[in-house]
Order: C-alpha cells, then sequence, then structure tokens
C-alpha cells in the first residue's frame, strides 16, 4: 500500500482537532502513534475497523476509535473502514450474518419478508438476535484476520515492487554512465 496515496485521503490532526464535535477527542485524536502510515499500524486499523463494522451496534465508530487507540493503530483508517456498513449496505451484510448464525447455530433462519421494515425486525428481534450476534462475530473474527494478512502481503508485495524498479532504474542509469 503506498503511503503517499492514503495521506492523499487522510484528513490532518489539526483539521479534526478544530471541529467543534470532536474537541473532547482532542487528547485522542492529536496522539501522533494513532497517525503513523506503516504496515503494522494500516494492517492492524484494517482489522479493527473490518471487525466494528461487523458488529450490529450503534456508535460503530466509536468502537473503532477505542480499538485504535487500544491497537495503536491507524486512528482515520479503522474509523472509515466503518462506513462499509452503510445505510445502503447495512441490511444486506447483517441478513447475511444472520443466515450464518442461524446455519451455526443449526437453527431455521427467517426468510426476510417482501418488505423489511423495522415494525418487523422488532417483533422477530428476539427470535433473530442471538443468530445474528454469532454470524456477526464470526464474520468480524474472520473478515479482521483476512484484512489484516491481506493488507500485510499487499504491503509487503508493494514494497518489494518498489525496490526491483528502484535496482532496474540504476542498472539502467550505470549503463548508460559507462561507456
Amino acid at each position: 500500500m503506498p503511503r503517499r496515496f492514503l495521506q492523499r485521503y487522510m484528513p490532518h490532526p489539526d483539521t479534526l482537532r478544530r471541529q467543534r464535535s470532536l474537541r473532547f477527542m482532542g487528547h485522542l485524536i492529536g496522539n501522533p502513534a494513532l497517525w503513523v502510515l506503516s504496515r503494522r499500524s494500516v494492517a492492524n486499523a484494517f482489522s479493527v475497523g473490518l471487525f466494528s463494522a461487523m458488529l450490529p451496534i450503534p456508535f460503530q465508530m466509536v468502537v473503532a476509535a477505542f480499538g485504535a487507540w487500544l491497537a495503536r493503530c491507524n486512528l482515520p483508517l479503522s474509523v472509515g473502514l466503518v462506513w462499509i456498513t452503510n445505510p445502503l449496505t447495512m441490511p444486506i451484510i447483517f441478513y447475511g450474518n444472520y443466515r450464518l448464525g442461524a446455519w451455526l447455530m443449526d437453527t431455521p433462519a427467517r426468510e426476510a419478508p417482501e418488505r423489511l421494515s423495522t415494525r418487523w425486525i422488532a417483533e422477530q428481534m428476539a427470535d433473530i438476535l442471538p443468530a445474528l450476534a454469532v454470524g456477526s462475530v464470526v464474520t468480524a473474527v474472520l473478515l479482521a484476520i483476512v484484512g489484516n494478512v491481506v493488507i500485510r502481503l499487499l504491503w509487503r508485495w508493494q514494497v518489494s515492487r518498489s525496490w526491483k524498479q528502484r535496482a532496474r532504474r540504476r542498472r539502467r542509469r550505470r549503463g548508460r554512465e559507462a561507456p
């Protein structure tokens, strides 16, 4: 993962500290360890962010920020990855988590109604919640592990590729300089 690419899209800590709604987190936002872009911090940020995104709870971003602080990984990436479960994708992802949980618990999964409503969800919550919780935790753990490994491999591949390109450029330069 190129560091410059990630830095281009990350907000600056001072910009976030000046926002009124985030002033109470000034000490957390200002911690330089939470803004480092290294292979370890980015891979762990993916783990924390993906794990938090799969939990069917409110305030996932707060959980991701706290997880980033505990793991000493990149805060903006952890919090930003939570938006994988945005209002458009959340029903699909959590229904898939529910189906996985029902399968793991060996219970029959309820079929989604033609029109999904909050009333239907509220009425079925007692039956849905155990399977949803199990499926969400399993998905969260698996995605966190896979995300961490994939980012570490991509980062390593990118660094290796960069070193090889530099070596080729040096050989070409030496070939032109030596008559």
